[in-house]
């Protein structure tokens, strides 16, 4: 669980923005909705593989 501690005399808007930026650190909302629909293993292995040709591409591109 992501949870900060508001100092004293801290303003509120300083105090939410520490905590948006510890809960997007610890990645909670990527990994909800990661886990929130099934993906067929089939479809996995298919961006996994498109996920590697980017980078592949990408590290050629930079040698140019």
């Amino acid at each position: 669980m992501v949870g900060i501690i508001v100092q004293d005399n801290e303003p509120i808007d300083r105090a939410l923005k520490r905590f948006k930026k510890k809960y997007e650190r610890s990645r909670v909302l990527k990994e909800y909705k990661k886990r929130s629909f099934f993906v067929k293993p089939s479809v996995k292995k298919r961006l996994k593989r498109a996920k590697a040709v980017r980078a592949q591409h990408k590290l050629t591109q930079e040698k140019v």
